[in-house]
């Protein structure tokens, strides 16, 4: 059998393993959109069963023995092959042991796929949790430190904590590192075998390890310092050797344009003052006139006219104001935080602080900042304690950090639409893993209306239809805003509802166990339980199962797909609608052909009467133009991202 050279810490690889150099692939704009199929399993897996069969028919004894055997033979040969048949069938009769459960011939698949390197679509409620425990638990036996990234740390512990029975059968050790997580426990964490984390805590654990090794000098000044008695301090992490990442697509499309900094506090009394000052003089101008305020981009341009005024009302402040540029670029960010950030759309208020909400995942996101005095001006704005102003000691993105694993691979229920991108950047394959069961939903034809308001009215008389039937309801939504309207809308039809937004995200569990059962409406942004299942109530299949009303204007068709597949979950019977408005800034970016839609008249549901399938094709049409400017913008991040980190090894290279 060929020896794989396995990603760990090693005489080899040395204490931290990591790509050094990010792979360049050619840029392609176009792929086939669909992802491969997967060759006829069914030798492999009956291979799997044979062993699982025989795992499973070893005493105890027996099995500590032979389970000392294959992680010996995998160390030394990696988990090819039939080395990975046998540990496959090692783990599939463990978990049917400790944790009840057999896994599925497509769960098996599954695993396979990411021991492979692969991107796994795997559709919701088909066990992409249990099937990445697989692929992880192979390479754990075979020494290799196992990074699971979960969307959010309530995943990363429930996973941790439910798993861990099956890992600590197989006699591997399982961390989990949450954002509270204190540097000791997480060094401990990231020890074990095995690690569950969001990315973002593993991405800023590892760019605090890089700033350590870049002060610390090369790998041979490290080793020298360590023979001389000199005081190194350990690394929190091991390297990265291999990633499983869940939820792909979000962290790495979605959020791969998100920058990762790594900032230290600076003390500058003086940052507070102009900061209340840039408000003072942004209220005396007025949006429109002085201004034009760019809401998405959250960006200002100045008319003559505002210029003006603006040198006017600074007129006496002296320092600095007197700088134009300066003057314009701190009222700017003002004006910005003034109009352009809205409460419960951009960020809440809880417990006097402000917390950003992310714009993909509708989560709060802690320790997230806005930059250039704007978090500042927005915590001014309500009346909150000011966050110290910070200087920036690293950064990186999602896209480079992804790239540094040795091993990456990844599982989702939506990544054929960015499957150009996935290949392109990455370097991974999609393999789509078939469904266990023939899907049973209903898609319903898409409605628009002139706006969302008029969307939002029309949702209490569609819900209690459905109620009429006793069927569980799930409605999406962009905003916690826009939740406030909808359950507003819906207490005044008199519709029992319970609202799940970044503002109730300790309830989540509860509200998510709940929204399955007959009768229940449940009101969810973008939040709205991903990675979790909802499992219907007794009798609700036979009503027709879960329906969701999609209210997202979502800029992806993969957005859509992933709240529509909350319903019919592992054959069960479910429903879905997607209901546009055309108000949000997808369809006003249509232009005057768009604007032909709203000369329709309603028709009796308040909806416009444009045919389903217009709609549809109107929909692609915006929504594939939003994908591949967001692909073009992800490239450059990715490119500049790669200038950056030139520069600075160049000057530490020099320093």
């Amino acid at each position: 059998m060929t020896r794989t050279l396995l990603p760990r810490p090693g005489p080899l690889l040395g204490d931290y393993p990591i790509r050094s150099e990010v792979p360049r692939l050619p840029w392609s704009g176009w792929w086939p959109r669909a992802a491969a199929s997967v060759p006829d399993p069914t030798p492999r897996l009956a291979a799997i069963r044979a062993q699982q069969a025989r795992w499973a028919a070893l005493s105890e004894l027996e099995f500590r023995a032979h389970l000392r055997r294959l992680r010996g033979r995998l160390a030394r040969d990696g988990f090819g092959g039939a080395h990975r048949v046998r540990a496959l069938g090692c783990v599939a009769a463990v978990a049917q042991r400790v944790l009840g459960r057999n896994p599925y011939d497509t769960q098996l698949v599954c695993a396979e796929a990411l021991l492979d390197d692969h991107l796994a679509e795997m559709a919701t409620g088909e066990g992409k949790t249990l099937a990445a425990a697989l692929a992880a638990a192979v390479a754990a036996l075979a020494g290799v430190p196992v990074h699971v990234m979960t969307a959010n740390d309530y995943l990363a512990a429930r996973d941790a904590a439910q798993l861990g029975h099956l890992y600590g059968a197989l006699g591997l050790r399982t961390g989990v590192v949450l954002g509270g997580t204190a540097p000791d426990d997480r060094r401990a964490a990231y020890a074990c075998d095995l690690t569950y984390a969001t990315a973002r805590e593993i991405a800023f654990d590892h760019l605090r390890d890089r700033a350590h090794l870049v002060a610390q000098g090369s790998a041979l000044q490290r080793c020298a310092a360590r023979l001389a008695g000199d005081a190194v301090p350990p690394l929190l992490l091991r390297g990265l050797c291999m990633a499983i990442v869940d939820e792909a697509d979000s962290l790495m499309v979605d959020e791969a344009t998100m920058p990762l900094v790594l900032a230290e506090t600076q003390d500058d009394p003086s940052h507070r003052a102009a900061c209340f000052q840039a408000l003072m003089l942004a209220r005396r101008l007025t949006p429109g006139e002085d201004v034009h305020l760019d809401a998405e981009r959250l960006a200002v341009h100045w008319t003559d006219a505002g210029a003006e005024r603006l040198e006017s009302v600074a007129d006496g402040l002296g320092g600095a104001w007197l700088n134009r540029r300066h003057r314009q670029d701190l009222v700017g960010a003002a004006l910005v935080a003034l109009h352009a950030l809205v409460r419960d759309r951009h960020y809440l208020v809880r417990e006097a602080r402000v917390e950003l909400l992310d714009a993909v995942t509708g989560r709060a996101a802690p320790g997230r900042v806005w930059a250039r005095g704007l978090q500042t001006l927005v915590e001014l704005k309500e009346g909150c304690p000011v966050t110290p102003p910070t200087r920036t000691s690293a950064q990186t993105s999602y896209q480079r950090f992804f790239l540094g694993y040795l091993r990456l691979s990844g599982i989702s229920g939506t990544l054929a639409e960015c499957r150009a991108e996935l290949r392109t950047v990455y370097g991974r394959r999609i393999v789509a893993v078939p469904l266990r069961c023939r899907s049973q939903r209903v898609l319903h034809p898409p409605r628009v209306f002139a706006t969302g308001r008029a969307r939002a009215e029309a949702v209490p008389a569609r819900v209690q239809a459905l109620l009429a039937q006793e069927r569980p309801v799930l409605i999406g939504v962009d905003t916690v805003a826009e939740a406030q309207v909808l359950s507003d809308l819906l207490t005044l039809a008199g519709v029992d509802h319970q609202v799940l937004d970044a503002r109730h995200d300790a309830d989540e569990a509860a509200f998510v166990a709940m929204a399955g059962q007959a009768g229940t409406v449940t009101v969810a942004t973008r939040m709205a339980g991903r990675g979790t299942d909802i499992e219907l109530g007794a009798g609700v299949a036979a009503r027709g199962g879960l329906h969701v009303i999609c209210c997202q204007d979502n800029a992806s068709a993969r957005l859509d797909r992933q709240l529509i597949g909350r319903a019919a979950r592992q054959g069960d019977p479910g429903s879905a609608e997607v209901w546009h408005a055309l108000d949000v800034s997808i369809w006003q970016s249509g232009g005057a052909s768009v604007g032909l839609l709203r000369r329709r008249q309603q028709d009796g549901q308040g909806s416009l009467a444009v045919p389903g399938v217009v709609v549809r094709a109107w929909s692609q049409r915006l929504q594939g133009a939003h994908e591949d400017q967001g692909m073009r913008q992800r490239r450059r991040l990715l490119e500049q991202d790669r200038t950056w980190q030139t520069q600075l090894d160049f000057t530490h290279l020099h320093a």
